[in-house]
């Protein structure tokens, strides 16, 4: 098994709505350790966001390849990656995307039942991830019963749900103020430190100055330093 958890090899994204053509990215080649912290930083509009949607398989390159687990993930159907996603990948965005009429409780547990998981298993694992984000005892609140950092912990939890081996985040503390950020980001320390591979997409130069690898992105191109 290679220590590099994620490869991209000469990646380029052009998006070709409108009139002109966009290069979103042009050439882009990254190594990323299994069980590293790796921030992605970047202006806005520059290509982080498509960099973090190639990783993650909810695009593909125009051009070059996606290695996940050294699988070229590009190539893949879209059944098989979809299912690759499922079992390798916990995803966690700025808005949360909690379903508003599910409980905290609900909102975990059907990352399980889309992935095929036993319903017996649910149950068990759904409560053992609320706990594990400190909002065990929120488990029957629905989103708009909680705060914009516990629902920030609810969507991490939903994200652990199936035990990737990838936290793949956009932004994850965007939303939030400095006391749930604080929260959001202990969680994911402690995440990094029983072995999960981390990457964010962020603007925080505070959660980047902690990163053990920092990808910096500009005008659709890796910054070398």
């Amino acid at each position: 098994m290679s220590n590099m958890i994620i490869k991209v090899e000469n990646a380029t994204k052009i998006y070709n709505g409108g009139a002109v053509a966009t290069a979103a990215l042009r050439g882009v080649s990254l190594e990323i350790p299994r069980g590293s912290f790796t921030c992605i930083v970047g202006p806005s509009g520059h290509g982080k966001s498509t960099l973090m949607h190639l990783i993650g398989g909810l695009d593909r390159p125009t051009e070059g390849a996606v290695h996940l687990d050294e699988i070229e993930i590009s190539q893949l159907d879209n059944c098989a990656l979809a299912k690759l996603r499922g079992q390798k990948i916990g995803f966690v965005f700025q808005f949360f995307n909690l379903l508003q009429g599910l409980t905290a409780f609900e909102n975990v547990e059907i990352a399980m039942m889309l992935a095929g998981i036993p319903e017996s298993e649910q149950k068990a694992r759904a409560t053992a991830m609320l706990d594990l984000v400190n909002l065990g005892e929120k488990a029957d609140a629905k989103p708009n019963q909680l705060s914009g950092g516990q629902q920030q912990r609810v969507a991490i939890a939903r994200a652990l749900a199936n035990d990737p081996d990838i936290l793949l985040m956009d932004e994850p503390t965007g939303n939030l103020d400095s006391a749930a950020e604080a929260e959001v980001l202990d969680i994911l320390f402690a995440l990094h430190k029983r072995g999960k591979t981390i990457v964010i997409v962020t603007h925080n130069n505070d959660i980047a100055a902690r990163a053990e690898q920092i990808i910096r992105v500009r005008d659709g191109q890796i910054l070398v330093s």
